[in-house]
């Protein structure tokens, strides 16, 4: 219908729009680093707790659900890459997160971070371990848990013990 109206044009900056903005653009790196779990200790360490299809036990402590990017093109992305801080704090305006890191080192120096976006982008595709699953998975959270979650829940939580 676009191409109707505005003409075909449009539509060939629309798609090719998509695919420098979320493709292989260099900038597009920003969501694979931001939610995937990209260090090697720690894939391995998902592999088995995806398995068991639950996230809430004594490993999923161990692996963040996101990562933080530091380098320059923050300063043209309004610190996008200050990820960690902004889920940290929210209402803190994105010109201020690196102070918050600047302010906590304790809490956020330790913590696994991407400097490339380039190189995150190039690891995802060539890596064969990385994928669309190398998330950290939630437990659904519709209702209550019923009876026989809780208890799945309790044996794995005693196997890690």
């Amino acid at each position: 219908m676009v191409g109707v109206w505005c003409g075909w044009h449009i539509v060939a900056y629309m798609i090719g729009s998509t695919i420098l903005g979320m493709g292989l653009h260099p900038m597009s790196g920003h969501i694979l680093s931001e939610h995937y779990v990209m260090f090697d200790e720690r894939i391995n360490l998902l592999e088995n707790i995806n398995k068991k299809d639950v996230q809430r036990d004594e490993y999923s402590k161990l692996i963040p659900e996101t990562y933080s990017y530091y380098g320059p093109l923050n300063l043209i992305m309004y610190n996008v890459g200050y990820h960690v801080e902004h889920h940290d704090f929210p209402s803190i305006p994105c010109s201020l997160l690196p102070k918050v890191r600047e302010i906590a080192p304790e809490y956020y120096n330790s913590l696994p971070y991407h400097s490339s976006w380039t190189y995150v982008v190039w690891k995802f595709l060539i890596d064969p371990k990385l994928g669309p699953f190398s998330r950290v998975k939630r437990p659904h959270r519709f209702g209550k848990q019923d009876e026989k979650t809780i208890d799945y829940i309790n044996e794995i939580n005693s196997e890690i013990k």
